[in-house]
């Protein structure tokens, strides 16, 4: 059964799971459901039209699925749909979707840091961190286990790739490769491999040395090449590793937008 504060105010329509906990002063409106487990600490507003998995925490001042912040958008009839076991901190702001694509989704064991923002049709995978104060744009991919450090923000359509780790304070306007380091206030640039956290991922020797080579090829080289042109004479090498394949598939289809962000191609 749930543990429901008196402070609390919880429309009769909420799904609540088993031993769900709803703190004082919190806000569940209609057509919510919260998985069994999940507690909302203090102050907390779910808006309309949000499902919360199971064993999400969910800190004070946290508002998850109201409208898009975005001039023109009204007040439209979308979803945001949470998975299981995040984190939310304190004063994690989270829109819902835009008729864009009508839903905002975020996977599984994710931590989001105090002030942390992500903006309307939003998809984010699983275990990612979001450090304090990042501020995601619309329309943005976060792929697995990417660690964006705090204060750092995005343009709309940007895609975060797997395993990439940013510095503080980097302003990223394109789309940023997987499994490297980047950093700067732009342009943000690729300044080395992320071998710590692929090794804390367990990645094998192999494959780290295989993306270490990867990112001095396309990232360190100095005849001049174009990035287009070193991804494709890479391509050409025998047995590529299946991460560095990755890695070059994701540079591919960034290449697609004149301005490096891939899924602004389907803008219109």
């Amino acid at each position: 059964m749930a543990k429901i504060a008196a402070t609390a105010v919880v429309d009769k329509s909420a799904i609540l799971g088993d031993d769900v906990e709803i703190g004082p002063g919190c806000v569940v409106e209609r057509d919510v459901a919260i998985g069994a487990g999940s507690v909302l600490i203090a102050n907390v507003m779910i808006v309309r039209n949000t499902t919360l998995g199971e064993n999400n925490r969910l800190h004070a001042n946290v508002v998850l699925g109201d409208i898009p912040q975005s001039l023109g958008c009204g007040d439209p009839d979308t979803k945001l749909i949470v998975g299981n076991g995040n984190i939310f901190r304190e004063n994690v702001t989270i829109s819902r979707g835009s008729s864009y694509s009508g839903q905002t989704v975020i996977g599984n064991k994710n931590y989001f840091c105090i002030g942390s923002h992500l903006g309307h049709d939003c998809v984010v995978e699983d275990e990612i961190f979001l450090g304090n104060y990042s501020q995601i744009s619309g329309h943005n991919k976060i792929e697995r286990k990417a660690w964006i450090s705090a204060f750092s923000g995005t343009h709309q359509f940007v895609t975060l790739g797997r395993f990439l780790y940013t510095g503080g304070m980097a302003t990223m306007h394109a789309d940023q490769p997987p499994f490297m380091r980047v950093a700067g206030v732009y342009p943000c640039r690729v300044r080395a491999l992320n071998t710590v956290g692929l090794q804390r991922a367990g990645f094998s020797e192999e494959s780290i040395a295989a993306l270490q080579k990867a990112h001095r090829q396309l990232f360190r080289r100095k005849d001049g090449k174009s990035l287009t042109r070193a991804v494709s004479e890479l391509r050409e090498q025998p047995n590529l590793d299946e991460n560095v394949q990755y890695l070059l598939d994701f540079l591919d289809r960034a290449a697609q937008h004149r301005m490096g962000r891939y899924l602004e191609q389907f803008r219109h």
